[in-house]
């Protein structure tokens, strides 16, 4: 298999990811890029309640997993990986780590500097421009919280 997602919300382990996108892509893995639940066991233990019985979590920083893509993306366990906000996922997609892949925004919610994009996608302008970097390493970037749901492509949401 491969990694068949590579997701942005701050929600992480949660019913859209694990029931929507969970359903139809059969992950038997999740990772949770997170420099700081890479070292919390505790926060690692309640995200883990959120996960299917057959499927494994892993939490790890973003140059643990930035070394280990390479083997997931051809490995035989299909995995999803989760980033809370952009700029974990833009350290992955560096030095085109990514390149090819496709990165899924999906909860970002409201805040003071954020503006609306779509219900589910606010966005502020450091994290407009570092998607627009994500896209500069051969990632293409689209909006789209459930897989039955319309896609939105990043230049049609920073429009």
């Amino acid at each position: 298999m491969t990694v068949v997602l590579f997701r942005i919300d701050e929600r992480l382990i949660h019913g859209q990811v694990v029931i929507g996108w969970g359903t139809q892509l059969r992950p038997g893995r999740y990772i949770v890029v997170d420099d700081d639940l890479a070292g919390s066991e505790w926060e690692q233990e309640l995200y883990r309640l959120g996960l299917p019985e057959d499927a494994e979590g892993e939490f790890l920083s973003v140059t643990e997993c930035r070394e280990r893509l390479p083997a997931l993306r051809d490995d035989d366990v299909s995995t999803v990986i989760l980033t809370r906000r952009v700029e974990p996922m833009l350290g992955l997609a560096r030095d085109r780590r990514m390149e090819g892949e496709t990165v899924n925004l999906g909860g970002l919610h409201h805040s003071t500097d954020r503006v609306e994009r779509l219900p589910y996608l606010h966005l502020n302008t450091g994290e407009a421009s570092q998607l627009r970097e994500i896209v500069s390493e051969g990632v293409t970037v689209t909006a789209q919280d459930l897989p039955g749901s319309r896609r939105v492509d990043l230049e049609t949401l920073l429009l």
